[in-house]
C-alpha cells in the first residue's frame, strides 16, 4: 500500500494523540503555540520556542496542501521540491504532494543557488517549496526558475516573488483528495550527498517508502509508546526514513534544531525521548562535554531512554566503549544504507549484537546482500570486495541518467561503491568506498581503518585520510586530523602513536585542520583533496 495509508491510518486511530513536535532553541521567546490557532497558551519550560500538531491535523494540513496543489495545476507525475529546513511545516508538506500523486523532491540546505537551479532543472520540478533561510539564494534565481514554476513560501515575510503557503491552503479543503494511488507509482526525487561527485537524482517509489517504515519499525521494535527524536535534516533519506518508524507505528517524533550536547539532553529529558539517532560528530561532543564537566547528565531525566543508534558513517568501536560506560543501559545500534536504497536498514547490526561494534552488521529486514570482486563474483569471506544490496527498498533508477543506472543496478542488485569484508560469524564490516581507497606502491591502503586506528588517540577529536600524489609511490596517505579542544598533539605523537599499525599504513602526512562533514555526517572528501592535492604542495604549506 502507499506510505500515505500510514497517515490516514493513524489520523484515524489516534487522531488527538501528538504525531510531532519542533523543538527550536535558537528562538528566546517564552510561548507554547498550537499548530491551529497560533496563540499563546502558557510559559515554555523550555524556554525557548515549541510547537506541536496531532495526527488529526497533521493529516488536515497535507490534505489542505494536496488540494491546492491540485487546484494550481499539479497533476500525477509532476514535481514538487522542498527546500525547508527542519520544521513542523515540512512533513504535512511531503505527504500533501504525494496525495496528489505527483513526486516530492526534497532538496539540501546546503545548495547554493546553482545548485538549486541545476537540481531543479535536473528533477524536473514544476513547483518549489521554500523557507525564510532561503530567500537569499531564491532570490537569486526566481526570474530564471519561475518562468516554469510555481513558487511558495513557508514562513513569516513573504518576498514579493512567491506566494504565501499558509494564507493559500488556510481555506483548501481539509478531506483526502481521490487520487487513486498504487505501490508502483514514483513516489519521490531524492539526491545523492555528493561525496564523490555532483549529486545525482535517485528516484523511488512508494513501494521503496513503505519498505523502509517496516524495516525501521522491524529493527528497533518501536511501539505506540515510544519518542523519536530527530536532529538530522528531513531532505535525507537517513532522517525520514528513522521517523517512518514513528509513522508505522503512531509514535510521537520530536524535531530538534540544535546538536549542542545540553540542548539534545534536556530535549531527550523534556520530551521523555525513548530513541535517539545521532551522528559521530554528536556523540562524541556529547561524551567530550561530560569529560569536561560542561555537562551533568545527573541534571536530565534520561532513565526512559532506550536506544541510541548511529548511522550515515562508520562508528569507531572506541566511541561506543566510552558510550556505554556513561549509558551502561542504553541498547545500541548501528544501520548501513544509502539514498539509493531509500536510506538506512539495508545492512542491520542489531541491539543483540553489541559485542560486533565496527561492524555494520547482517542483511537488514527484507534485504539481501554479498561482497563480490571486480568480475562481479562472489568473494570468500575475509577478502575485501564491493558491497552489493538487494531488496524492496531499491531506487527505480538515477533519473534522467540511463548510464549510471546501468553500471549502478544489476541483475537487481544495488552495486553500492563500498568496499566491504565479511567475518567468520557473517558479520559485515566496511573497508572504504571504492574511490576513496589509496594505492601506494602498489599497496590498497583503505582509510577508513586508518581512521578508526588514529580515532582511538586521546587527543583526536576526528580525522580523515586522503590519497595525495607521490611520484615514487603513485598516492601517499595523508591524515588530516581534528584536535580537542582541551588537548594539544604534534606530528611527532601522531607518528609515534602510528608505529602500532603496520608501516605501509602509516600515514606519510599529518594535517592539522577541521574536518569537513556534510549535514548527515560523511567526510566531504573531495573538498579536502581539493585543497590538498595541488600539485607542488610541500610539508611546509600542509603543515602551516
Amino acid at each position: 500500500m502507499p506510505i500515505t495509508d500510514l497517515l490516514e491510518r493513524n489520523a484515524g486511530l489516534y487522531g488527538d494523540d501528538v504525531a510531532l513536535v519542533e523543538v527550536n532553541p535558537t528562538i528566546t521567546e517564552i510561548r507554547r503555540v498550537t499548530w491551529k490557532e497560533y496563540e499563546l497558551i502558557e510559559p515554555n519550560p523550555f524556554s525557548h520556542y515549541r510547537r506541536e500538531i496531532t495526527w488529526k491535523v497533521f493529516d488536515e494540513k497535507a490534505n489542505r496542501f494536496a488540494n491546492l496543489l491540485l487546484e494550481r495545476g499539479v497533476c500525477k507525475g509532476d514535481k514538487v521540491g522542498i527546500l525547508l529546513m527542519n520544521c513542523l511545516e515540512w512533513l504535512p508538506i511531503y505527504f500533501g504532494i504525494l496525495k496528489t500523486g505527483a513526486l516530492a523532491v526534497p532538496l539540501n540546505f546546503r545548495y547554493t543557488a546553482d545548485e538549486i537551479k541545476y537540481c531543479l532543472d535536473l528533477a524536473e520540478v514544476d513547483v518549489l517549496m521554500f523557507g525564510q533561510e532561503f530567500i537569499g539564494r531564491v532570490e537569486e534565481i526566481a526570474e530564471e526558475i519561475s518562468r516554469n514554476r510555481l513558487l511558495f513560501y513557508v514562513g513569516e515575510g513573504c518576498p514579493s516573488f512567491a506566494e504565501h503557503y499558509d494564507s493559500l491552503t488556510a481555506n483548501c479543503c481539509s478531506t483526502a483528495p481521490e487520487t487513486e494511488i498504487s505501490d508502483t507509482d514514483n513516489a519521490a526525487i531524492y539526491f545523492s550527498s555528493g561525496t564523490t561527485g555532483f549529486p545525482k537524482a535517485i528516484l523511488h517509489n512508494h513501494e521503496s517508502l513503505m519498505h523502509s517504515a517496516k524495516v525501521e519499525q522491524n529493527h528497533h521494535g518501536q511501539t505506540k509508546d515510544d519518542v523519536f527524536l530527530c536532529i538530522p535534516p528531513l531532505y535525507h533519506t537517513g532522517a525520514k526514513m528513522h521517523w517512518f518508524g514513528s509513522l508505522y507505528s503512531g509514535g510521537k517524533a520530536v524535531l530538534l534544531k540544535g546538536v549542542k550536547p545540553e540542548t539534545i539532553l534536556k530535549t531527550v529529558s523534556e520530551e521523555c525521548c525513548t530513541i535517539v539517532w545521532l551522528l559521530v560528530p554528536w556523540a562524541q561532543d556529547i561524551l567530550d562535554a561530560v569529560d569536561r564537566g560542561e555537562v551533568n547528565i545527573d541534571d536530565y531525566n534520561l532513565s526512559q531512554w532506550r536506544l541510541m543508534h548511529i548511522g550515515a558513517q562508520p562508528v569507531p568501536p572506541s566511541l561506543i566503549a566510552r558510550w556505554k560506560k556513561l549509558f551502561p543501559n542504553h541498547q545500541y545500534d548501528t544501520n548501513y544504507g544509502l539514498s539509493e536504497s531509500i536510506g538506512p536498514g539495508c545492512v542491520h547490526l542489531g541491539v543483540e549484537n553489541i559485542h560486533k561494534v565496527g561492524a555494520i552488521g547482517k542483511a537488514g529486514y527484507g534485504w539481501e546482500v554479498k561482497i563480490v570482486d571486480e568480475n562481479g563474483t562472489a568473494v570468500s569471506r575475509g577478502e575485501v570486495g564491493e558491497l552489493c544490496v538487494k531488496g524492496a527498498g531499491l531506487m527505480t533508477c538515477y533519473y534522467r541518467d540511463e548510464k549510471a543506472t546501468a553500471d549502478t543496478l544489476k541483475d537487481g542488485w544495488l552495486f553500492t561503491g563500498d568496499m566491504a569484508q565479511e567475518d567468520e560469524d557473517g558479520f559485515i564490516y566496511l573497508v572504504d568506498r571504492k574511490k576513496d581507497v589509496i594505492i601506494s606502491g602498489g599497496e590498497n591502503l583503505y582509510p577508513v581503518q586508518i581512521e578508526d586506528f588514529l580515532r582511538s588517540h586521546p587527543s583526536v577529536k576526528d580525522v580523515a585520510v586522503i590519497g595525495l600524489p607521490d611520484k615514487r609511490l603513485g598516492e601517499i596517505a595523508a591524515a588530516i586530523i581534528s584536535v580537542k579542544e582541551e588537548c594539544t598533539c604534534t606530528e611527532d605523537d601522531i607518528n609515534s602513536f602510528c608505529q602500532k599499525l603496520p608501516r605501509y599504513k602509516r600515514p606519510h602526512k599529518i594535517i592539522f585542520a577541521d574536518v569537513p562533514r556534510n549535514p548527515t555526517g560523511k567526510i566531504e572528501k573531495p573538498k579536502l583533496r581539493e585543497i590538498y592535492c595541488k600539485e607542488g604542495l610541500v610539508a611546509s604549506q600542509i603543515h602551516s
